[in-house]
């Protein structure tokens, strides 16, 4: 049987942070969880309850797991913004605003990780996963809430006057406020691109940038699901079409994941384990890849359901460590 180890290679660089090998069948594992959470970050996030519950049963150390998928993933995370560059670029000097909010929230997140003991890790991370299970179950209602808040925004600016009122939202709805009624809606691509553009030019609320920021802190010390955090707050709070929040998200979650693994490979470089990293890099860039082709098309319920099992497993793994 084919075994990876840290052998392989010198210690120092592809053994560090663990001193397990791999057999044939892991490495498909991770290879497998690396594609789907590619997948799904570029959807809608979460990815990381996909490869760090496999990481943890295969018997990597949980700070060491955290560190090397967050590394891993920055391929991956890369390429599923690029693949929303045509929405990044209608809000480019929102983008702007809010990516110091992230970078420093990334920072505090890192330096956090690496200085508290790992056993801290070790018992903080389950409750993390709760948190983060919970807004993965819960998505729907507040992706609905958020499109019923969308909704009447766009009925206030199709109203005599409504321009006015909502500035923010004017574009979004554009066509309907020069008297083409029922036509076409928020959601229709002929209006996403002038309502990013009415966004980007206007002055969003406070709140939105110290949410971003905490959610920086908690990519930045756990991965997991800082996605659909994310989606939640600028769905909420940016006032702009779902599809170019979701951009903002991707292109936030590369930034966090970028400063935090600079952070590791400078200060925990032999805490790092690079077969992982190298695994989770090929597989979730292809996997980021295709969730930008097809991955809307896929059932939004399994994926929760795989997640919130596979969350689940990882969630006992590390509680039946603890006692």
């Amino acid at each position: 049987m084919l075994a990876l180890s840290t052998a392989v290679v010198p210690a120092e660089v592809f053994g560090s942070g663990s001193a397990m090998g791999f057999e044939w069948w892991q490495v498909a594992l991770i290879l497998v969880a690396g594609l789907w959470a590619g997948t799904i970050n570029t959807i809608v996030g979460s990815g990381t309850l996909v490869t760090f519950p496999v990481l943890v049963t295969l018997g990597v150390p949980p700070v060491t797991a955290s560190m090397s998928n967050a590394m891993g993933l920055i391929a991956g995370n890369l390429t599923g913004a690029w693949s929303y560059r045509s929405e990044l670029g209608r809000l480019k000097k929102t983008l702007l605003k809010l990516l110091p909010c992230s970078v420093v929230g990334g920072v505090i997140g890192a330096y956090l990780l690496l200085h508290l003991p790992e056993e801290v890790f070790g018992v903080v991370a389950p409750f993390l996963i709760v948190v983060a299970l919970l807004f993965v179950v819960f998505q729907p209602k507040l992706q609905a809430k958020v499109r019923a808040r969308k909704e009447r925004e766009a009925q206030v600016a199709a109203a005599p006057g409504g321009d006015a009122a909502v500035p923010a939202s004017a574009g979004t709805t554009g066509a309907a406020a020069r008297g083409t009624g029922g036509a076409t809606s928020s959601a229709t691509p002929s209006t996403a691109s002038p309502g990013a553009a009415a966004v980007d030019g206007s002055q969003q609320p406070a709140i939105l940038y110290v949410l971003v920021f905490l959610a920086g802190i908690y990519g930045g010390y756990f991965v997991a699901a800082q996605g659909v955090l994310l989606v939640g707050v600028l769905g909420v709070f940016l006032l702009a079409p779902l599809q170019s929040a979701n951009a903002v998200k991707n292109a936030l979650v590369a930034a966090v994941n970028i400063v935090a693994a600079l952070s590791y490979v400078l200060f925990a470089f032999d805490r790092i384990n690079w077969w992982v990293v190298l695994f989770i890099a090929l597989s979730s860039t292809l996997g980021s890849w295709l969730g930008a082709k097809i991955g809307k098309k896929m059932s939004p319920v399994a994926l929760r359901t795989v997640i919130v099992i596979l969350g689940l497993v990882a969630l006992a793994n590390m509680v039946s460590k603890l006692f």
